[in-house]
């Protein structure tokens, strides 16, 4: 690891090999670079003395990187030295002149004539900022070329510390010669002063080049000596030019130094000062003491032969005295350039006998100059077309484009129809007026797009990439970042100027830039395109910066401008980072944009501005606009013409490919469909499957007539067999009369439903007169589909909608271990897609075969070929070993096959990135456009055969995995041998550092990676089987052994931060083991890390319960005593108290609700009571019970029981509380629908609570009572001495001890007891309850239990009368607030008012029974806490009968008879349809009551003094408007409940 400090302490020089390789991978260098350097045995001494171009040329290092370790090491050096200690130096007053060598001019001049000093002062301010961004020492430079000779500048710009090829002299007269001077110091001095030194260089330099003819530039605030401390000779650093007239001005010398005939000669070859502008990229703050910009001031001398011919010239140079304080001119002297320096001619004679000589040579130099050929013309559009297709025919549609760009000039505007139809990921726009009246404002006119600012891509901590992708919905519509503010946004977002948009924005430019490239796109699937249609300013040029770093080089970068200056700026400022001709050669320079645009429309695979039309319901079509479309982002919608823009060039250069990547196993594609329909390829075979949809879909507008408003058909399918080319094969045929629509995974119910209903309403003048939208949901659990199904509901009701018109279908294809099963069970809703062909689909798939594997070599078209053998495992296992024969196992290529084999046999869906395959292969890809080759190209055989390559449907990254779940699990068994088990690869792969630390893509990575080490097999979930652990873990523990499960899950803790759930998996697989010490430290190990968790708590509890019926077992074989049974009791009540721990958890929790510590409590409750009673120590039954319910301790239990004496007494009333709670649970949510109720926590799973209520009831009783049974029946009750604990306990052994058990007498009718076991019950309560004072919970399971023999028995001599009851009732707490839930539920069900009721009577029930409800109401919303109500349904337990007194009660049970010949699925939809209530034998038996609604709430006919609303079962049922209604009554621990609700005629 990279130890900070300690680098810090050591000067760079004294750095060894490691060091270096350290610090390089902290800066985030990549591995294989590191180790070159490691090589190359780069230490300190030698990092100090790197350039840019040994890295580049001698490790091949992109240019990315070694501008990164170039930077970061001068930052390095600088943040060093400025810890140390300042040296004092002493400032030089004077000094010896420092000119150019050569400088004849011998006489002393002061400090102030010269550039003395420049080496010692820094041109920039001395703040800290400064100090840390100059770049000192040995640092390298980059080289760079001078601006072009004889161009105005303005859009040249220079870099800072970049630097110029050396002083030249002569080279062909018409190139220039250059002269650099630092002129730091003189920069800084007054008016007169600089004026006079400035005049002195240039006509000194001018005067000499015009004398030998030649060309010149002498250049202003360049480094030109190599003594300059810190710097190199050319190193460019800039001047503060505060009025740039006094360096023009300053050439007004000319006339008093030389000669009146001279002086009009050396104006015209003098050309005025060039004012270059110097950016520093190394900065991302900019110095706030300095308000000044830095430019390199440029004089250009063109001696035209016209002007100089036959002359010589002398000057007299200017300079200032200090000792007269005055500018004095020094004697005429004769100069000239001899190489690099500026010398006076020292023999006149000779130099004027060849003036002649020299004029004809310039005159020679300027002719051959002009009659230069001029520049063969380049082909652009051949250029253009292939930067922007990287070098294919077409545009590749999985292709994301990045835009940067400035001012759109109006004529520009209107040739932007080639961006119109690429996939822009987002656009990062330097107008300001863009949304107002540019390029932002013409693109919203067709497509939809987020408008972002810069400090919008700053992730909120916490957030995920794809959390923070959602949030700013990326992929899903183009980002608009506006740079420099947005002049029509009313918000606090306003422009500013270059330089305090460095200061303000440039981080955040970094960090979006940054994010983009390194977390959100992949390398090569985005282009970066720069549009330079105006001026380039700073701004923009540091975003070619950022760009060019994150992405480790230009090679997905290109530029186009149609105009050359605005690319020479941008030219000259990124020549610090790129090589000029590598820049060219990814530019398009001089291409007009209507240019531009026609060509690149001819390649693009769609039409211009394809249009997509939608069914209509008058059998029309209306035009779906694309920004519409892309608002609806979490559909992707079916278009009538779907691909019918698809232009000829596309579909010759990709039909091949997209047809043998479907049949080789990639998703069937709109293109599949369109080519097959078009004739293009031949066509896609229809599977019977297909035929059974279609039908049902025909189906439905028969069977829903007065019934739902969405229908929903699924599709059951083995995993790759075709199931989801059904489903979508449905859409594509039924696109012309429905809607039709996919909705895309990970958007929320409510998202999909508006959108789906505005898919619905598109162009639809009346909501009542729309087609049905056919929704494909793929892979989706039932809670989504319910909780869209709901949300589409409410939707639907709120459109008032008319009762019976289909508006939705629900198409849901989800794989399944057991298709055929599912399809029996619903054969009016499911269709099966499995493996195996029926007979004419094998004739079909034959036919086809035969047909493909004349275009097709078979392992193009693999998928296809094991699917006409139906998966055969014979097949599969040939194809398998002759695939696998002469493979190299040692390779890393079979290491990777392996891991992905591995996960796909055990994670449905799962895949690797191509990034991470790159990563563990190590490639190093050059060149982005040759990306997939190079990958494809590292691949051996094998895995070319069996990876199939995927590419994500939202964000287009590339991705791989095997063709097929089946052939995956043979290759992991085959490769893996006898020699090797399936745990040493997981370990390798859950080890495989390169793998879970790559960046890129990393959550699916991890997510994938978690689920294979932690993911249960759901059979809901369309899983083989339920399996207690994931599947790995689970062969690893049977087939292996149970250590090397351990291991892995110990080494996956490790590997996912030490997780919580890792820990808690670790417990259980400990204690399934019976390892029960190592479960409990794992246990702890979880509670501590999430000690409210519930889950977490059950299954410390769970560690405990298992470890007591461990010890309960080994205790039968041998005799019980208090000594050695001390032990499992201490452990059970340890488990005890942890359930506890959980209930308190649970019931806390708000969004869910875990039931598991109650039902838990109990189940060890009981087991520890059948070990206390089995004790021989204790004389009887009496004794046992004396010792658990008073202060009584036998004396053998005293010493060996003493630290858990008062928990054992407390153990009764423990498990009597966790009863209660589950009896109360269940009364109030049961599902409405007999489906096979569970109870599942992360341990144990209870099939039907309310029976395991009704066993473990009467178990508890059976202890704590003396009453002996030989059967319920039979039971002696003349026993005077029972207490009333004792009754009670015997009324809990009945059946009767809470409403939930005594309502399942009335359930379970098998038996005919029930009536006899009632009157049991009944028979334990005082004979007179009225005068007995019974408590609260007596009362409640007494007059319970009445109401469920008066349902049975309106005869037997025990019932009490109605009025008896009610009666009774007045008993339970005036204040309701005090009252049991079940107290008040039986007050609704008792008080309701009777048809021959008077008024008064009525209105007063109606009271009582309303009172009850406003409270019942409460306590229920309590309960329900924030969960779904679909998940926590109301149970209703009875309903309103026609009949009189007993006979008006109706149990629920009554209605099951009735319906108990149906199967689960069909009893279900008869429920949910609202079709139980049309049946002839509930109309005869319930009483239809009166009411009305208003505003979508029922209300009741009857009260007089106050309205009785009526929550709806089925909101979907109640009418809009005020309209007069009939319903059926049901009774709930909500209060009462309407059903089938009917508007009355």
């Amino acid at each position: 690891m990279f130890d900070q400090q300690e680098h810090e302490n050591l000067p760079v020089e004294k750095w060894t090999e490691s060091h270096v390789s350290s610090w390089l991978k902290s800066i985030g260098v990549k591995e294989h670079y590191i180790q070159k350097l490691h090589e190359e045995e780069v230490n300190g001494q030698i990092l100090l003395e790197l350039t840019e171009d040994y890295l580049r040329k001698e490790t091949g290092m992109k240019s990315g990187p070694a501008l990164l370790i170039i930077r970061k090491r001068n930052e390095l050096i600088n943040s060093q030295q400025e810890q140390k200690p300042p040296k004092v130096q002493k400032k030089q007053q004077s000094g010896p002149t420092r000119e150019s060598e050569g400088n004849d001019v011998k006489e002393e001049v002061s400090h102030l004539d010269t550039d003395a000093g420049a080496a010692q002062t820094l041109p920039e301010p001395k703040t800290k900022t400064s100090q840390r961004k100059s770049l000192g020492g040995t640092s390298a430079k980059t080289d760079c070329k001078p601006r072009p000779f004889g161009n105005n500048g303005v859009d040249f710009t220079y870099v800072k510390h970049n630097v110029l090829f050396p002083e030249s002299g002569i080279i062909d007269l018409i190139s220039p010669c250059h002269e650099y001077k630092s002129f730091s110091t003189a920069a800084t001095l007054d008016r007169q002063r600089l004026q006079a030194k400035f005049a002195r260089e240039v006509l000194k330099f001018g005067t000499g080049c015009m004398n030998i003819r030649s060309n010149g530039t002498i250049h202003f605030g360049v480094m030109d000596s190599r003594e300059d401390a810190g710097f190199v000779h050319g190193e460019i650093i800039g001047l503060e030019v505060k009025d740039k007239d006094i360096y023009v001005d300053a050439l007004d010398y000319t006339e008093r130094c030389f000669s009146s005939s001279d002086s009009e000669h050396v104006r015209w070859c003098i050309r005025p000062p060039v004012f270059i502008e110097v950016v520093d990229i190394n900065s991302t703050v900019v110095d706030i003491n300095s308000t000044e910009k830095r430019y390199i001031v440029e004089v250009d001398i063109v001696p035209a032969v016209s002007i100089v011919r036959n002359r010589v010239y002398s000057v007299r140079l200017p300079n200032f005295r200090e000792k007269s304080n005055k500018v004095e001119f020094e004697k005429d002297t004769i100069y000239r350039r001899v190489g690099s320096k500026t010398e006076p001619v020292s023999d006149q004679n000779e130099f004027y006998q060849r003036v002649k000589d020299r004029d004809v040579q310039r005159e020679e130099a300027e002719q051959a100059n002009f009659l230069t050929a001029p520049d063969i013309s380049e082909d652009l559009g051949r250029k253009l077309t292939v930067l922007v297709t990287s070098g294919k025919k077409v545009i590749e549609k999985e292709k994301w484009y990045i835009l940067v760009t400035n001012k759109f000039q109006n004529s520009d505007l209107s040739n932007i129809d080639f961006l119109l139809n690429m996939k822009i990921f987002c656009v990062f726009d330097f107008d300001t007026d863009s949304k107002r009246s540019g390029f932002c404002s013409k693109y919203l006119e067709h497509h939809a797009a987020n408008l972002h600012f810069l400090q919008n891509y700053k992730i909120p901590s916490g957030m995920s990439i794809r959390d923070f992708e959602s949030h700013l919905h990326l992929f899903e519509q183009t980002s608009w970042i506006f740079c420099n503010g947005r002049s029509d946004f009313r918000g606090n977002e306003v422009p500013c100027d270059e330089m305090m948009w460095i200061k303000t924005k440039i981080t955040l430019l970094r960090e979006s830039v940054s994010l983009i490239c390194k977390q959100i796109l992949p390398k090569g699937s985005f282009l970066v395109i720069f549009l330079l249609t105006s001026p380039v300013e700073k701004p923009i040029l540091h975003t070619f910066y950022e760009f060019f770093t994150e992405m480790e080089g230009h090679e997905d970068i290109i530029c186009i401008s149609e105009s050359e200056e605005n690319y020479q700026k941008w030219e000259s400022f990124s020549e610090a980072s790129c090589d000029t001709n590598a820049l060219r050669s990814s530019s398009v320079v001089g291409m007009k944009m209507s240019h531009v645009n026609a060509t690149l429309q001819r390649i693009q695979p769609l039409t211009t501005r394809t249009t997509k039309h939608l069914a209509v319901f008058t059998k029309g079509e209306c035009l779906l606009e694309t920004r519409e479309e892309e608002r609806m982002y979490s559909l992707e919608i079916l278009g009538v013409d779907q691909c019918d823009g698809t232009t000829e060039e596309f579909i010759e250069e990709e039909k091949e490919r997209i047809e043998s990547y479907f049949y080789q196993g990639g998703k069937v594609s709109w293109l599949n469909f369109w080519l097959a329909e078009k004739k293009y390829v031949g066509e896609v075979i229809q599977r019977d499957a297909y035929r059974e949809v279609s039908k049902l879909l025909c189906d439905i507008p028969r069977w829903n007539v007065e019934s739902t408003f969405i229908s929903r058909i699924n599709i059951y399918h083995h995993p790759g067999s075709g199931g989801s080319t059904v489903a979508r094969q449905v859409l594509w045929n039924n696109r012309k009369e429905l809607r039709c629509a996919v909705v895309k995974p990970s958007y929320s119910t409510s998202v999909v439903s508006e959108h789906a209903v505005q898919l619905r309403e598109y162009e639809e003048k009346d909501p009542q007169k729309c087609l049905p939208v056919l929704l494909l949901v793929e892979d989706c659990d039932n809670e989504f589909l319910d909780d869209l199904r709901n949300e589409l509901d409410v939707a639907i009701n709120t459109k008032r909608v008319t009762q019976g018109t289909l508006c939705f279908i629900l198409l849901s294809c989800k794989r399944s271990h057991n298709p055929e099963k599912m399809s029996k069970e619903s054969p009016l809703r499911n269709v099966a897609v499995t493996h195996k062909l029926s007979a004419e689909e094998k004739r079909e798939f034959s036919g086809k075969r035969k047909m493909l594997e004349k275009h097709y070599q078979p392992e193009f078209i693999l998928t296809f070929v094991l699917m006409t053998e139906e998966f055969d495992q014979k097949y599969v296992t040939d194809f398998v070993e002759h695939l696998l024969q002469d493979i190299d196992h040692t390779s890393i290529v079979t290491r990777l096959i392996l891991y992905v084999a591995l996960l796909n046999s055990y994670v449905q869906n799962s895949f690797i990135s191509q990034s991470h395959c790159e990563a563990l292969l190590s490639l190093t890809i050059h060149m982005d456009r040759f990306r997939q080759h190079t990958f494809e190209r590292s691949l051996n055989e094998q895995a070319k055969l069996v990876f199939i390559h995927l590419r994500d449907e939202k964000t287009y990254i590339q991705s791989i995995r095997i063709i097929h779940p089946l052939v995956a699990k043979e290759i992991l068994q085959q490769l893996l041998g006898n020699d090797k088990q399936q745990s040493s690869i997981a370990m390798d792969f859950l080890k495989e550092d390169v793998l879970y630390e790559h960046r890129f893509g990393k959550e699916e990575y991890v997510k994938f990676l978690r689920a294979l080490f932690m993911r249960r097999y759901r059979i809901s979930k369309g899983d083989e089987s339920d399996s207690f652990f994931s599947p790995l873990i689970e062969h690893v523990k049977d087939q292996e052994s149970p250590e090397k499960a351990l291991e892995l899950l110990e080494a996956a803790y490790s590997r996912f931060n030490k997780d919580a759930f890792f820990a808690q998996q670790l417990a259980r697989l400990s204690y399934s083991c019976e390892k029960f010490e190592e479960a409990e430290q794992w246990a702890e190990v979880a509670v501590r890390k999430m000690p409210q968790n519930s889950y977490i708590l059950d299954t410390k509890g769970q560690v405990y319960r298992r470890w007591f019926m461990a010890k309960c077992k080994t205790l039968e074989k041998v005799t019980k005593t208090p000594e050695n049974t001390a032990g499992a009791i201490e452990t059970a009540l340890k488990a005890m108290e942890c359930f506890k721990m959980c209930e308190k958890a649970a019931v806390s929790d708000l969004e869910t609700m875990n039931n598991s510590g109650f039902f838990a409590a109990v189940e060890v409750g009981c087991n520890l009571l059948k070990l206390i009673f089995s004790l021989r120590v204790f004389s009887s039954k009496t004794e046992c019970q004396k010792y658990l319910l008073t202060e009584y301790i036998p004396e053998e239990v005293k010493k060996p029981w003493e630290r858990f004496h008062n928990q054992l007494k407390s153990l009764q009333l423990t498990m009597h509380e966790a009863l209660e709670w589950i009896s109360e649970d269940l009364s109030y949510f049961q599902t409405d629908v007999e489906e096979e109720e569970t109870v599942e926590s992360t341990e144990m799973k209870i099939n039907n609570p309310k029976n395991w209520l009704v066993n473990k009831s009467s178990v508890y009783g059976k202890y704590f009572t003396n009453t002996s049974l030989s059967s319920a029946t039979q039971m002696d009750l003349n026993q005077g001495n029972l207490t009333p604990f004792m009754k009670r306990m015997a009324i809990y052994h009945l059946g009767g001890g809470n409403i939930t058990t005594i309502f399942a007498l009335l359930a379970d009718q098998k038996d005919k007891g029930q009536i006899k076991v009632l009157e049991n019950i009944i028979s334990l309560y005082p004979s007179n309850p009225l005068m007995a004072k019974l408590n609260q919970t007596d009362l409640v399971n007494y007059i319970a239990t009445q109401i469920a023999l008066g349902c049975l028995s309106t005869q037997s001599p025990k019932l009490a009368s109605l009025h008896d009851l009610r009666h009774l009732c007045q008993q339970f707490p005036s204040e309701r607030t005090k009252c049991l839930s079940s107290a008040l539920f039986l007050v609704t069900l008792l008080f309701w008012p009777e048809e021959e009721d008077n008024v008064q009577d009525r209105e007063n029930k109606y009271g009582i029974v309303m009172s009850a409800v406003e409270y019942l109401k409460g306590s229920y919303l309590n309960k329900m806490k924030d969960i779904p109500r679909r998940k926590r349904r109301i149970f209703t337990h009875f309903f309103l009968g026609n009949g009189r007194g007993w006979n008006k009660i109706i149990h629920k049970s009554k209605v099951e008879t009735i319906t108990k010949l149906l199967s689960v699925s069909e009893k279900r939809m008869k429920w949910l349809r609202g079709e139980v209530w049309k049946m002839p034998e509930i109309a005869k038996q319930f009483r239809t009551v009166q009411g009305w609604t208003e505003d979508g709430t029922v209300y009741l006919d009857g009260p007089q003094k106050k309205k009785f609303m009526i929550p709806a079962l089925n909101s979907a049922s109640i009418p809009y408007g005020n309209e007069n209604v009939t319903f059926y009554l049901g009774f709930t621990f909500r209060g009462p409940v309407a059903y089938n609700i009917t508007v009355k005629q």
